[in-house]
């Protein structure tokens, strides 16, 4: 019998998540992060709600691509926190510093930009690195192969290719 308009499947639902809630509370408004570099990013860019003064270039590109609001300010004070000057989407050029793999791009061609990112010391972001299992397990064998700094928000996993040590920071 149900008293409201849910079933006890979906009231429970939410249980689901809770591991992960629990893993990453440790790391809430930047506490338990050990990297200074690390923490200003998570202090001044995955914090501020409002853009930075700068160029807005990758921000209207990914508004007009339909992505929200919060993710595409995010991503493009993190262009400006990181002095980046070029920023790219789906592809790689020779002389970019910042690029966006959205789950358009197939998993081959993921590995070979990544491969390519490093040996550039080019920072990446991969957009939606949870969504499916296919690509939960690609972001999940790209973390442990990259020799650097990986944090991963859920919306996006970052891979700084900047010859920070090896730390994987799960936001």
């Amino acid at each position: 019998m149900k008293l409201s308009g849910r079933s006890l499947k979906r009231r429970l639902y939410g249980l689901k998540t809770l591991p992960s809630r629990v893993a990453r509370a440790r790391y809430f408004r930047g506490h338990g992060v050990h990297s200074p570099f690390v923490y200003a990013i998570v202090r001044q860019v995955f914090m501020k709600r409002e853009l930075r003064d700068g160029d807005r270039s990758l921000y209207e590109r990914l508004t007009a691509a339909g992505y929200p609001r919060r993710r595409a300010v995010q991503l493009q004070n993190l262009a400006i926190h990181c002095g980046y000057a070029l920023c790219e989407i789906d592809r790689l050029p020779e002389s970019c510093d910042f690029c966006l793999l959205t789950p358009a791009v197939d998993d081959a061609a993921t590995r070979r930009i990544v491969d390519r990112a490093a040996n550039q010391g080019t920072t990446l972001a991969l957009m939606a690195p949870c969504q499916g299992r296919e690509r939960a397990e690609l972001c999940r064998r790209l973390i442990e192969a990259h020799r650097g700094t990986t944090v991963d928000n859920r919306a996006y996993l970052l891979i700084f290719n900047n010859r920070l040590p090896k730390q994987h920071f799960r936001l």
